[in-house]
């Protein structure tokens, strides 16, 4: 007698392309909040789950590293000084893109 095969549903926990397992939509629940935690504005308890997710996705762990140190960057350099002409680009640009949506 053949045992027969039985499939089981796929639980939300589950290994993703990036070789770690972890709920669905982890990393983009990370991504969600990821200018507040670089900016130390969440409460401990949630930086202590991203810092574990990160620990078991190294994909989050580069990007967010990555992030850290484009933000630290950008602080430390002066603010470009911008034209009147190239402000009202930026503004036609910016009101453009939201009429589009």
């Amino acid at each position: 007698m053949t045992k027969k095969k039985t499939t089981t549903p796929r639980k939300q926990s589950q290994t993703s392309t990036h070789g770690h397992s972890h709920r669905q939509g982890d990393c983009v629940d990370l991504l969600r909040q990821l200018s507040a935690y670089i900016d130390d504005e969440l409460p401990s308890d949630v930086c202590t789950e991203i810092r574990r997710h990160m620990g078991a996705c190294p994909n989050c762990e580069v990007f967010i590293a990555s992030l850290q140190h484009t933000v630290t960057l950008c602080r430390h350099r002066p603010a470009p000084q911008l034209t009147s002409v190239d402000r009202k680009n930026m503004r036609r640009a910016i009101l453009d893109a939201a009429n589009a949506q």
